[in-house]
């Protein structure tokens, strides 16, 4: 479980860097960039990934998660910003039930009425931690802000699909997969800041890129636990899953009424609540079956 717990500290402080990035004036896209930089040598170094024949590879997940990662991590990054680092977490979080809900309308697994149940606390979760109130934490009207939170939801979902089509691709080994996507990620974020430059409607500055390669290693942290959390609990997948999504939350909560001083209203206090109940009930199922049979 350290494997576990470091790896939800590493997501919780990526969250923490993204908060930070405007009260010390940081380009978010810059540093974005810059962080796939520092994933690609971290990469290299640690999982030395070959690059065999990839004519057979999944190519177009690549060129998608390429694409989708540096899109959503901004997106994550004005969530974060606008919603704070606590509702920004449990949609992150709830994520997971997009791909589930795939597994029953796409690939034909059938529901269970405790799987159900738990997707629709999901859900409600959602709901009831959007940010419902006039302002937002700006001080702003708070308008849409609540669509950061939907893209989030449905972009990690559609990331988790993704990935899984990945790592089931047995032919290339999941580390290669990922270096050669992080390539892509940065190598499209590259091409966009170049743009951006070329307009000048924004200027390089060293601060960017530091703080990019300080949020790349705080990210590639909570992938590397995270990866090496089910190698070593490989018989207990739900394990790994639960505790890092409730983990997350509870941290990230903390982190956010406590550090920052974010405040939640008693519906999105409930939703809290909801989310982790939701995570329980759909990675111990066979417990609730239990108790209802």
């Amino acid at each position: 479980m350290f494997y576990v717990f470091l790896s939800i500290c590493f997501s919780v402080v990526v969250s923490i860097f993204l908060k930070l990035a405007r009260r010390y004036q940081i380009d978010v896209f810059q540093a974005i960039t810059w962080n796939y930089s520092i994933a690609i040598l971290l990469t290299w170094v640690i999982y030395r990934p070959q690059l065999p024949h990839l004519q057979a590879a999944p190519l177009l997940n690549y060129t998608l998660l390429g694409f989708l990662f540096p899109a959503l991590f901004i997106v994550i990054a004005a969530a974060v910003k606008n919603t704070g680092i606590v509702r920004t977490d449990v949609a992150q979080r709830l994520s997971l039930f997009i791909p589930l809900v795939a597994a029953f309308l796409l690939f034909g697994e059938k529901p269970t009425l405790i799987r159900v149940i738990g997707i629709a606390l999901g859900f409600a979760a959602i709901i009831c931690s959007i940010p419902w109130g006039k302002r937002d934490l700006n001080g702003r009207k708070s308008g849409n802000s609540w669509i950061y939170l939907l893209v989030v939801f449905v972009g990690m979902g559609v990331i988790d699909i993704l990935l899984k089509q990945v790592a089931a691709f047995k032919a290339v080994p999941f580390a290669t997969s990922l270096f050669i996507i992080f390539i892509l990620a940065f190598v499209i974020s590259l091409l966009r800041l170049f743009y951006l430059l070329s307009t000048k409607k924004i200027k390089f500055s060293w601060p960017h890129i530091v703080f990019g390669w300080i949020l790349g290693i705080a990210n590639f942290g909570n992938i590397l636990f995270y990866i090496k959390a089910h190698q070593v609990l490989a018989n207990n997948p739900s394990i790994v899953f639960s505790a890092m999504n409730i983990g997350v939350i509870t941290l990230g909560t903390i982190v956010g009424l406590f550090v920052f001083k974010e405040r939640l209203s008693r519906l999105n206090k409930a939703g809290i609540v909801l989310a982790i109940i939701a995570i329980v009930v759909i990675y111990y199922p066979e417990f609730f079956q239990k108790i209802f049979s």
